[in-house]
């Protein structure tokens, strides 16, 4: 499948299959995450893999991950990352991002669905998986197999601004 048709397809599912992911396809979502560009090459991601049953019933604490049967929590390391230096921003939460798209494309790609999820409390989270102070949470990925429709390809003609509402050249 080429990209645009990729990106077209992918879609934000809420129920999934009681319907464990293989272990083959987590470790290919997991490459496609590994090798996300990353600002200077830092990687500064760091991701938690939650699978088992214990450790779901810890996360639907602080997130509704919508009974899917394997989330990634996707952070940023404060402490190891390319830091700007015009204006001392941090480009964790950007390293983190993209990694988290990586992630749900890969997953579309093999034919899994997900759910990118940033309604979360955060110290709920970092409490539960003992997430360090320089480690932020920035993403919750839901990831399972679709137990409903998913939407079309073809909704962003109507669900998205136009190029025109979007896009400025050379100036604004």
């Amino acid at each position: 499948m080429n990209f645009l048709s990729l990106a077209k397809q992918r879609c934000s599912v809420r129920n999934y299959q009681n319907r464990k992911v293989e272990d083959e396809k987590l470790s290919q979502i997991l490459e496609a995450a590994r090798i996300a560009p990353t600002a200077a090459n830092c990687q500064s991601q760091r991701l938690l893999v939650i699978k088992d049953s214990k450790a779901l019933e810890k996360l639907s604490k602080g997130v509704n991950f919508h009974e899917a049967p394997l989330a990634i929590i996707v952070c940023g390391d404060h402490s190891d990352v390319f830091v700007r230096p015009f204006d001392n921003k941090d480009m964790a939460t950007v390293d983190a991002t993209i990694v988290a798209d990586h992630i749900v494309l890969e997953a579309e790609d093999i034919g899994l669905s997900s759910c990118w999820l940033t309604y979360f409390e955060p110290e709920i989270i970092r409490t539960e998986f003992n997430i360090p102070k320089n480690i932020e949470p920035v993403a919750i990925i839901a990831i399972g197999y679709a137990a409903e429709e998913k939407a079309s390809p073809e909704r962003h003609s109507k669900a998205r601004k136009t190029l025109d509402e979007i896009v400025l050249y050379d100036h604004f």
